[in-house]
C-alpha cells in the first residue's frame, strides 16, 4: 500500500493558520524573515529530516509544498538539504486556500487512485520514529477487515515526547500520551476516495472516522520553539528538561536525533535563533 506524506515548508497558504495577517504580503514577509527562517531550516535539518532518513521501511512519497515565492537562496537551501532523500519531491505553490491544495496534491501523489494509500502529515519541526512507516503498514495489514468496511480511517501514535532544540542541546518533557497530534497521525483512504488527511482538523478527525490507537511506545517528537503557529497566541510552556546521555542516545537510536548535531547547527551564528532549552516559543 503506497504511504504518502505531506509537508508543508512555510507555504503562504489562504487560510491554515492560526496566526492570522491582515494582507498575504504581511504573511510572506513573516514566514520569510531571516529569524524564523534559520529557525525552520535548522529544526528542518536536525530533527525532521533525520528522521526520514531513519525509516526502516523506505518505501514512501513525500510532497514538501513551498511557495512560489520562497527566496531563492531558501529553495537551493531545501533542495541541498534533501537531495539525498529520493521519496522528496518539492511542489512550489501560489497562495491558495490551504485545504484545496494539500488536498490536490496528495491525490496527485497517488500512483494508483483506484488503490488504497495511507497519508501523513509531517511539520517541519518534527519527528517521527524510525519504524513508522513499517508499523503503518503494519498496522493497516492487522485492521484490513475494517478498514475493508470504510472510506476512510485514521492510525493514531499517541505517544511521543515534546521536545525544545537549541545550543545548549536537546531538552524534553517524558514520554506521553496526546491523542490527535498531527506527528505520527495518519488516515487510510480507500481507493477511489478523494478525501485526503488534510481534509480534517487533525485533533477532530475521530468526529469524521473510525479510529485505531497505538500506544505502545514513543514513536514522535514534537518541537516547541518560538515559531509554533498553534502556540503563538497562548504560548504553554512544557516541562521539559535537559537529556541525560542514555537518554540522548535513545533519541539517537529511535529518531535518528543527534544531539551533538543539534548542538553545533545551532550553535553556528548564534545569531538568537536558537534559545535556550525552556525558552518559550508552529509551523
Amino acid at each position: 500500500m503506497q504511504v504518502i506524506g505531506l509537508c508543508r515548508f512555510s507555504y503562504p497558504a489562504i487560510g491554515g493558520f492560526q496566526v492570522e495577517h491582515g494582507t498575504m504580503a504581511e504573511r510572506i514577509a513573516y514566514l520569510y524573515s531571516d529569524a524564523r527562517m534559520e529557525e525552520r531550516f535548522r529544526l528542518f535539518e536536525t530533527v525532521a529530516l533525520p528522521s526520514l532518513r531513519a525509516q526502516s521501511d523506505p518505501d514512501f512519497d513525500l510532497v514538501i509544498v513551498t511557495g512560489d515565492s520562497l527566496p531563492r537562496q531558501h529553495r537551493d537551501r531545501l533542495c541541498d538539504l534533501t537531495a539525498g532523500l529520493p521519496q522528496v519531491r518539492i511542489a512550489a505553490e501560489p497562495p491558495r486556500r490551504h485545504r484545496e491544495v494539500m488536498k490536490e496534491l496528495l491525490n496527485r501523489a497517488r500512483r494508483d487512485p483506484d488503490r488504497p494509500c495511507l497519508q501523513f502529515r509531517f511539520d517541519d519541526d518534527d519527528a517521527v520514529a524510525g519504524e513508522f512507516v513499517e508499523r503503518l503498514r503494519e498496522t493497516a495489514a492487522d485492521c484490513a477487515p475494517l478498514l475493508a468496511k470504510t472510506d476512510t480511517a485514521a492510525i493514531d501514535f499517541n505517544r511521543g515526547y515534546i521536545a525544545e532544540f537549541s545550543a545548549a542541546g536537546i531538552a524534553a518533557t517524558d514520554p506521553a500520551v496526546h491523542p490527535y497530534f498531527t506527528a505520527a497521525l495518519a488516515m487510510y483512504a480507500a481507493g477511489g476516495c478523494r478525501k485526503s488527511v488534510m481534509n480534517f482538523a487533525h485533533h477532530r478527525i475521530h468526529h469524521h472516522m473510525p479510529t485505531v490507537t497505538v500506544t505502545d511506545v514513543p514513536m514522535w517528537v514534537r518541537s516547541h520553539n518560538r515559531f509554533n503557529d498553534s502556540r503563538q497566541e497562548r504560548a504553554r510552556p512544557a516541562a521539559v528538561a535537559p537529556l541525560t546521555p542514555k537518554q540522548e542516545r535513545e533519541f539517537a537510536t529511535v529518531f535518528g536525533i543527534d544531539a551533538a548535531r543539534v548542538r553545533a547547527v545551532f550553535s553556528a551564528g548564534q545569531d538568537g535563533a536558537g534559545g535556550p532549552p525552556g525558552a518559550p516559543g508552529r509551523r
